[in-house]
């Protein structure tokens, strides 16, 4: 680990949240303290804000002048320790050469959603699958973006799935809906695309499967049972596939 002193006018910051944190300058691993952390990371999931946003968001339980002290401590030794990675002082913001891993990502997930051509690739999904937010942070407004990245995660790998099942390409579908299914298990949009993908490799068994896994699990858990159109699209499929290998062994005799 090295100090920032050697902060020059040209010097990129990347900040990674994704997975674990880490803060670099020009490529080499930065010490920041905890409190440190918290600030950077609150700037870079919430953007520019004004300093007692930060301050009463970061230390909600005590007076607002203990909260606007410790910011205060905070942003000092930022500005001391990082010279450069802030831009301004109030409202507070990251100078125009920091990158953000989880800014990157949010990038790739508008351009999946906008996209109407191309289905992604395995990197894509693979680091869709693994982008958890903070891992290990339970302040309660680490906890709200975590949850909101990890819909938007979702969201991305289920139109990424959608896709492939368009274009053929059974392999890669079930690959997405599987990555969205191991982070949001009980969506059942996602349990509506694995079976759609196995039924369209001809795979009846494994289609019924996660349809009665899931039936159980969501039974277990929440004490329900999967929607009238989940049950409807596997009955109709199935009935679809025995009716066509009954004309077919028809034909055969």
């Amino acid at each position: 680990m090295q100090s920032a002193t050697a902060h020059t006018p040209t010097s990129v910051w990347n900040l990674t949240v994704l997975g674990y944190w880490r803060l670099r300058l020009n490529g080499e691993p930065v010490e920041v303290g905890a409190r440190q952390q918290r600030v950077l990371s609150a700037l870079a999931l919430l953007g520019v804000r004004p300093r007692h946003f930060i301050a009463t968001l970061l230390w909600p339980d005590g007076s607002e002048k203990q909260a606007a002290g410790n910011l205060r401590a905070s942003i000092f030794r930022i500005s001391h320790e990082l010279p450069g990675i802030l831009a301004g002082k109030d409202p507070l913001q990251f100078d125009q050469h920091v990158d953000v891993d989880v800014h990157r990502l949010r990038r790739l997930i508008g351009d999946i959603t906008d996209s109407r051509e191309g289905a992604g690739s395995a990197a894509t999904i693979e680091l869709l699958r693994t982008a958890d937010l903070l891992p290990g942070w339970y302040d309660d407004w680490v906890v709200r973006e975590q949850e909101l990245l990890q819909h938007e995660r979702v969201d991305a790998l289920e139109i990424l799935a959608r896709k492939f099942i368009a274009r053929g390409d059974i392999g890669p579908a079930l690959v997405a809906a599987r990555s969205a299914a191991a982070i949001e298990p009980l969506r059942e949009s996602v349990q509506v695309l694995l079976v759609q993908a196995h039924l369209a490799s001809d795979d009846q068994a494994s289609a019924v499967r996660v349809y009665r896994d899931f039936s159980a699990r969501i039974r277990s858990e929440l004490g329900v049972t999967p929607s009238p159109r989940l049950t409807a699209l596997l009955r109709q499929e199935l009935a679809g596939i025995s009716r066509s290998n009954a004309r077919g062994g028809r034909r055969s005799r």
